[in-house]
């Protein structure tokens, strides 16, 4: 792997957004976007498909210890339980995703409070035609590139409503700093987390995780579908253990990979030491991604830079342009907005 390699398939050059996330991150929090200031939240409904999805994941793991009751969307409808007291929150990278702008026209007719995030499109003509809190937000490359873009200003925008410290949101900034000295493409060699995992992932990744990091296995599985354009799979590792598991007693072409939290609940550490010690006494190869100390943001925020390059360097390794969707684009210029 060097970096001609990387030019010659990555054509429209999405590691050059990569390498740049963490200074995305810190101008996307210090911009001048304006805050809301809803008061009282008890109900909060977030909105998104992709990697506009990703977003209302990363908050529902941030939000999940607070009193706030939760909803992820990813789909056409809204729960039921919605009404002129919930905050529903809808994010589309392009502004023109069917199903996001079929819930914000449901949250509309629902009298719900609503903040809308987009670098334009028909959301943000939706938005002004009947005067519903947006911000305009600029994509970077594409929607899963554009990531930091939208979390951080979507974090200026909302954190004090919910609560977040800015304290935690600023140390994962700097974890991202960190970590990109660690992955990015200047620095190509074996001490590469990234580059080493996508080196070793062949077949079918199976994708191990504890329920507080869902968020950043369900979006590697979602990169490496979209960006190295292969099959994953991702499961609950302590829900495994009562089906999943019984898999592995056949031999195949998927590889484990675990993702870990330094200070994972007491009984999900035991069944990761026993999932291991299976593995080991059955000769499966694995792979252990653990990750730092700190915040929930920061830890989600770390895996999920590490993961993300990783699933570009595995498109890379496999001569695969990482940009182009050509499945997606089948389905949307099918798809009635």
């Amino acid at each position: 792997m060097d970096l001609s390699t990387i030019e010659k398939y990555d054509t429209q050059k999405m590691y050059k957004v990569y390498d740049r996330w963490p200074e995305i991150a810190r101008e996307s929090f210090e911009s001048n976007q304006e805050p809301v200031d809803f008061d009282g939240i008890e109900h909060i409904v977030f909105a998104g498909m992709g990697g506009s999805g990703a977003i209302g994941d990363i908050f529902s793991s941030i939000l999940s210890k607070t009193k706030i009751h939760v909803n992820v969307v990813k789909g056409y409808l809204l729960p039921t339980t919605v009404d002129s007291n919930t905050i529903v929150v809808v994010v589309s990278v392009s502004g023109n995703t069917a199903e996001t702008l079929a819930v914000l026209d449901s949250a509309y007719k629902k009298k719900s409070k609503i903040i809308a995030f987009s670098s334009g499109g028909k959301m943000l003509e939706y938005c002004t035609k009947n005067k519903i809190e947006y911000r305009v937000i600029p994509k970077y490359h594409s929607p899963r590139a554009s990531f930091t873009s939208y979390l951080y200003a979507i974090l200026k925008v909302l954190h004090s409503a919910l609560e977040i410290k800015q304290q935690d949101i600023l140390e994962s900034i700097i974890e991202l700093e960190s970590i990109s000295k660690k992955i990015n493409s200047s620095n190509l060699t074996e001490n590469n987390p990234s580059l080493n995992l996508a080196e070793w992932i062949s077949g079918i990744p199976m994708i191990y995780y504890p329920s507080g990091l869902q968020s950043a296995a369900i979006r590697f599985k979602n990169v490496l579908q979209e960006n190295a354009k292969i099959h994953a799979i991702a499961e609950d590792v302590v829900e495994a253990c009562h089906n999943g598991i019984v898999s592995w007693e056949k031999e195949s072409n998927v590889k484990p990979i675990l993702i870990q939290g330094k200070d994972d609940y007491i009984k999900t550490k035991e069944r990761w030491n026993i999932i291991k010690e299976y593995f080991y006494q059955n000769k499966i190869d694995y792979r252990e991604v653990i990750s730092i100390e700190g915040s929930i943001l920061s830890k989600l925020i770390n895996l999920i830079y590490i993961l993300d390059y990783c699933s570009i360097y595995k498109a890379i390794l496999t001569e695969i342009d990482p940009t182009p969707v050509k499945s997606i684009n089948f389905i949307k210029e099918r798809s009635i907005v």
